[in-house]
């Protein structure tokens, strides 16, 4: 039952947040999305940025700052 416990004092620590933005990290760019529908679900996430051609599975998100 411990483990229990402290499984629910984990979760209950994680910040619930929205949705970030996705940017390009070449080119900064926000027209950036997944190269196919399956990504994410069989295959690790890989992206693809119109604006550059950027391929790969890093994106750069940014957070709104509270305060």
């Amino acid at each position: 039952m411990k483990l229990l416990k402290r499984i629910r004092e984990v979760f209950g620590m994680l910040k619930h947040r929205e949705p970030t933005k996705i940017y390009c990290p070449l080119c900064g760019s926000p027209k950036i999305r997944l190269s196919s529908s399956l990504d994410y679900w069989l295959t690790p996430k890989k992206y693809v940025c119109e604006n550059c051609g950027y391929v790969g599975p890093i994106v750069m998100e940014i957070e709104k700052e509270e305060g």
